[in-house]
């Protein structure tokens, strides 16, 4: 293998050790990207749908304590208001089902929700239910309070996959990282070696001829170069050689 061959192959490994690499990290982050993506299209929208409905369920509990205080347009205005509010989150997160079980979970947080919608759509300003606070507790409280730790299981379901995918994507970001400090160390090792070879077999001869040269120079002392590697460095050896006993030959003549 000829000197250039020898260099190029050297640099052509380093350049594929590198390459190898660095597609390794691209793929890598790529995918880290797509799972943070997924998280905030996934986890994060059925947790703020869930805080949302809970925040609706918490201004329908004052708007039903002002129904029993006998405030009917105020109380009335609220529970609509929460409602819709209600209702559009609650649209948010059955249209977001990812995870297993959060179905079944769905649709008992739309069965408890009915039950208590049906109590406080009833006339309550007008009616024995008006300022009994026993019944309050017993059927409307109670109903809220089931509801409203329906949703908070909701956002808990989806707040903990959140958590095991970001740990999981902390991992994933090491092994991201791995590729390029693998890169370094092999580039490390593969320059020590190169470095190696190279004086071995191309920086060594050189030095070795030139010796023999100044020698043959200085001292006429004959030369008889041997290189060890069969390319340009053998063939300029060769020469020499051939050279330095023409020239003690020719002097021998005279």
């Amino acid at each position: 293998m000829g000197l250039r061959a020898k260099i190029l192959s050297g640099f052509l490994i380093l350049a594929i050790m590198l390459l190898v690499a660095g597609v390794w990290s691209i793929r890598e982050l790529r995918s880290v990207g797509t799972s943070v993506q997924k998280i905030l299209d996934d986890n994060y929208k059925s947790i703020n749908a869930a805080k949302t409905m809970i925040q609706a369920l918490e201004r329908m509990d004052s708007g039903v304590l002002l129904l029993l205080s006998g405030n009917w347009e105020e109380g009335r205005s609220i529970l609509e208001r929460a409602d819709v509010t209600f209702q559009q989150a609650f649209k948010v997160a059955q249209n977001n089902v990812t995870i297993q079980g959060e179905q079944d979970l769905m649709e008992s947080l739309g069965t408890k929700f009915s039950e208590y919608k049906t109590l406080w759509q009833r006339p309550i300003v007008g009616t024995q239910h008006e300022k009994d606070i026993d019944w309050y507790f017993k059927e409307l409280h109670t109903r809220f309070l089931q509801v409203k730790s329906t949703a908070q299981a909701l956002m808990t379901m989806n707040d903990e996959v959140m958590y095991n995918t970001a740990t999981d994507l902390k991992t994933r970001a090491h092994r991201a990282a791995m590729p390029g400090v693998i890169a370094i160390i092999s580039a490390f090792v593969f320059a020590l070696m190169f470095n190696y070879f190279v004086n071995y077999y191309m920086i060594n001869p050189i030095i070795k001829m030139k010796r023999a040269i100044a020698d043959f120079l200085d001292n006429n002392t004959p030369i008889h170069l041997k290189i060890g590697t069969k390319d340009e460095l053998a063939d300029l050896a060769d020469y020499i050689d051939r050279l330095s006993a023409e020239a003690r030959l020719k002097k021998a003549e005279r």
